[in-house]
């Protein structure tokens, strides 16, 4: 583990289904929180990345359901970096009730991709450094 940070959400109704659970796809929406939290944490954002000329689109999800989270809830993701990006980046994510509970657990790797290319490449220098410089 390189770095972790938590953030939170609070389920909005629209994010429920019929039965008042969360809709299964918006676990992918609540792992992009926690991702863009935490890079924002580290100085970094998804805006400034792609004025860079990088853009990070996801190359693999997986999720786990544990416990069902409900309309209202206020959830904390953690978000933990798992190890130095290279062409890819991986993050790990728990996502808890407030009872601490844990609700759902998931991975995401991200590819660095060149905007000018539309191809992988390294990443990049700076954001090497930034991460080196905050963790």
């Amino acid at each position: 583990m390189l770095y972790s940070h938590t953030s939170q959400v609070r389920v909005r109704y629209g994010e429920t289904d019929q039965m008042g659970y969360v809709y299964y796809g918006n676990y992918a929406l609540y792992y992009e929180t926690g991702r863009v939290e935490m890079l924002r944490s580290l100085g970094m954002s998804y805006r400034s990345m792609e004025e860079q000329g990088v853009m990070l689109p996801v190359l693999s999800l997986n999720c786990k359901y544990i416990l069902p989270a409900k309309y209202d809830d206020l959830l904390t993701i953690k978000t933990t970096l798992v190890a130095q990006p290279n062409v890819r980046i991986s993050f790990e994510y728990e996502i808890y009730n407030e009872e601490q509970l844990l609700v759902n657990k998931g991975d995401t790797t991200l590819v660095f991709v060149s905007s000018t290319t539309g191809k992988p490449m390294q990443a990049p220098k700076w954001f090497l450094d930034t991460l080196k410089d905050r963790i």
